[in-house]
């Protein structure tokens, strides 16, 4: 199957540079205006698609023309528990040892009250498994697209990714026998 995933626009949040993960944050005006110049790629029209429940993903599916797509919970965003709200720059003040010590876990990394990028991964594989498509479109959040990545890749998530990651673009993979592997990385959407 292969799948394309696009990130939800931007909020207000993500120009703070704050955390989201669960927290329900609205897109932005310029969030709005950055999806409605996006297009999906013609190789993916009629697919079905999923979208996250938070409205950030659901209203971007909507202004990519996505109205059918259908909710999915295990495409809701990691969950960072304390974190959230927060910006990187105020845990390493808050912490820098201690910050350093759980960014060192990669794919293990736990933030307090949270999840692991590994179990992200872990239910995103188990709702591909359940598909029964040769292509889906998933709209999604940056922490369950790196989780993908990181299977796709076999990036353990310890250093910077294999490849630089544009948010704003498609990232199309192929999902066999349980496995992710990359195919397009950073797909423009703009019309």
């Amino acid at each position: 199957m292969r799948i394309l995933m696009i990130r939800h626009g931007r909020t207000d949040w993500n120009a703070g540079r704050r955390i989201q993960g669960r927290t329900d944050v609205p897109l932005s005006a310029e969030g709005r205006l950055e999806q409605r110049g996006h297009t999906l790629p013609a190789d993916f029209a009629g697919a079905p698609a999923f979208v996250s429940p938070l409205g950030r993903a659901r209203r971007t599916a909507e202004l990519l023309g996505l109205d059918r797509a259908r909710i999915e919970p295990r495409l809701t965003e990691m969950d960072f528990g304390e974190w959230e709200g927060r910006t990187h720059a105020e845990l390493r003040a808050d912490d820098p040892a201690g910050l350093a010590a759980l960014e060192a876990r990669g794919l293990d990394m736990r933030p307090p009250g949270g999840e692991t990028p590994r179990e992200v991964g872990e239910r995103l594989l188990g709702f591909l498994a359940e598909l029964d498509t040769d292509r889906a479109i998933l709209v999604t959040h940056k922490g369950v697209m790196r989780a993908a990545l990181a299977r796709a890749w076999g990036w353990d998530m310890t250093a910077d990714p294999p490849e630089k990651i544009d948010w704003s673009a498609g990232q199309v993979l192929d999902f066999a026998a349980g496995a992710l592997r990359p195919v397009t990385i950073n797909l423009p959407l703009r019309r």
